[in-house]
């Protein structure tokens, strides 16, 4: 099996490309990223290319190969992309066109599994499934959309199959986390982790979805594996900081709540502190899990950023 992962130096795509190296039934990786190669991804088996899906350099350097599985993960996060549009249109939605576009063009009908957000929903007061109208409030959220539907139509056609992986609050990405708008989700936890004091700019009550890498990693690769050619939310647990910081002080010990200044940004609280509860129960047939439970989070999260 030949696979192609975009995004593959990233915090999530890293994770990925680390599992899918142990997989004997992998004849090759190619692998994308701006970040040079990484010592651990020298194996034989990864073909490593430094550079921009967005350079057409690099998309002719990707498609000296025809793929079995790809893996696109590659993106500008969503407070970058607000920031700079003209590069999250280049990236997140351009280049992404384009990559279906050569995908769609080779003779081996790929199997695409698409990394893409819970920014496609915008706000939402009840229970959100990926039946849930979209109504994305950001740029990369509507990217994100389109790319969607891009890749249903291009599956409907034949040329591919296709299923978009709606990603909820990936943890613990390695700080400063820049461009991520929920980044303090991971910074708290490296914090109380450490011993060290940290503001949070939302409130105690803030609820947010949250999904460990290992646990993201597991699905995408799940996704990979199975027939489905829809859009899936992955199941996350539905949990306050409040909760959260009560279990990173059970698993890394006692007395950290007391290193948690809450400082609350209305802004930030309204955009990523007022998650709904998750219906999943679709993607929990098809095998899709979360983490289980808050102790669990806390312990895959921390070992994988260490």
């Amino acid at each position: 099996m030949r696979i192609l992962v975009t995004g593959a130096g990233g915090f999530i795509g890293s994770a990925l490309l680390k599992s899918l190296m142990g997989d004997q039934a992998v004849q090759e990786i190619v692998a994308v990223d701006l970040a040079e190669r990484p010592a651990w991804a020298a194996a034989g088996i990864v073909r490593w290319i430094c550079g921009g899906i967005d350079d057409r350099a690099v998309m002719d350097a990707i498609f000296r190969d025809e793929f079995d599985l790809v893996f696109h993960l590659s993106s500008v996060p969503g407070a970058l992309a607000e920031k700079d549009p003209r590069l999250g249109r280049r990236v997140n939605l351009d280049a992404s066109l384009d990559l279906l576009e050569r995908l769609a063009a080779t003779s081996r009908c790929p199997r695409v599994v698409y990394a893409s957000s819970i920014a496609v929903y915008g706000p939402s007061s009840g229970p959100v499934s990926s039946r849930t109208p979209p109504r994305p409030a950001i740029t990369y959220g509507a990217h994100k959309r389109m790319v969607e539907i891009a890749l249903a139509d291009h599956t409907r056609r034949g040329e591919m199959t296709g299923i978009s992986v709606r990603l909820p609050g990936i943890v613990a990405r390695p700080g400063p986390a820049t461009g991520f708008g929920s980044a303090f989700m991971s910074e708290l936890l490296h914090s109380l982790s450490a011993g060290e004091p940290c503001c949070c700019p939302v409130s105690p009550s803030a609820t947010m979805w949250w999904l460990s890498v290992v646990a993201a990693v597991n699905n995408l690769k799940h996704a990979g594996a199975i027939a489905h050619c829809r859009t899936v939310q992955l199941p996350a647990l539905h949990l306050t900081i409040g909760e959260v910081v009560e279990a990173v002080a059970e698993v890394v010990g006692t007395g950290r709540t007391s290193l948690v200044q809450y400082r609350p940004d209305h802004r930030i609280e309204a955009t990523f502190g007022r998650f709904p509860e998750l219906d999943v129960a679709e993607e929990r047939v098809l095998g899709f899990t979360d983490d289980g439970s808050v102790a669990t989070l806390i312990r895959n999260a921390l070992a994988q950023a260490n």
